[in-house]
């Protein structure tokens, strides 16, 4: 009976959001056509719904053709962030790249992406 309820709980708390952020961004940018070796900037904007402050650990992308930055200070409850990615548009043709966002508080990363087709 007792892994019963366990079981209840753990499937229920999977549907729970733990996220510390409000995205004011759409999380998917489509830059769509760019010039060849012309880099594309776009800002991911968010806002921070926790009740504590939160960092951005890290960011990570799918490969080395997407550069991020983003501020190291704290931010604090209430307050935005902002996280810009940067594509170097170096290779012909369609690309889609995945970003990874890693916040202090949060145990799963935020997920971003960007599209666009390089002429």
């Amino acid at each position: 009976m007792m892994n019963h309820f366990l079981f209840i709980f753990l499937f229920l708390c999977s549907f729970q959001t733990d996220s510390v952020v409000e995205w004011l961004t759409p999380v998917d940018h489509d830059f769509g056509d760019l010039k060849l070796n012309v880099p594309a900037t776009v800002d991911f904007r968010f806002k921070n719904t926790s009740e504590e402050a939160i960092i951005i650990d890290n960011v990570r992308s799918t490969c080395g053709c997407t550069a991020s930055e983003w501020e190291e200070e704290a931010i604090a409850p209430g307050e935005e962030g902002l996280i810009k990615i940067e594509y170097d548009a170096r290779k012909p043709g369609f690309f889609y790249k995945k970003i990874t966002v890693f916040f202090s508080n949060q145990r799963k990363p935020e997920k971003l992406s960007i599209s666009g087709f390089v002429e």
